[in-house]
């Protein structure tokens, strides 16, 4: 197996685990991956749906599903934007915000790979990843 084999399978191996965790901080606070994923987006600005459609690559009705799903539990909001008053910017509730804090508070599990690099391994890991991303 070549070397890069070798590295996107392990870069597979990660993402596989960094996911498994992230589902099972969401299911704990009964939220879908991507209602949790939604809300830690949100936590950074508010956002038009489409425009969150865009973010998950998906169709704007999916959003709607999530973000009606999430209003309901009182974890977000739709207000109108400032620009353009047809369009509706979804923002965190402070109880979204709360389950925010909750999740990554939990997120431990995704450093706990890096623990067994030293402190200079670990930038090296992170240029290296910034390169390769192109930052």
């Amino acid at each position: 197996m070549s070397v890069t084999r070798e590295v996107v399978a392990l870069f597979a191996e990660v993402a596989a685990r960094y996911n498994d965790g992230y589902e099972a901080a969401a299911a704990a606070r009964r939220l879908t991956a991507l209602q949790a994923k939604a809300l830690v987006l949100l936590a950074r600005e508010p956002l038009p749906m489409r425009r969150m459609a865009e973010l998950f690559r998906c169709d704007p009705s999916n959003v709607t599903g999530i973000v009606d799903r999430l209003e309901r539990r009182g974890l977000v909001s739709r207000e109108p934007g400032a620009a353009d008053r047809r369009v509706k910017n979804v923002t965190l509730t402070p109880a979204g915000l709360g389950v925010v804090e909750e999740l990554r508070g939990v997120l431990g599990f995704a450093g706990e790979p890096l623990a067994a690099l030293s402190e200079a391994e670990r930038e090296q890991l992170r240029d290296l990843l910034a390169r390769m991303l192109g930052r």
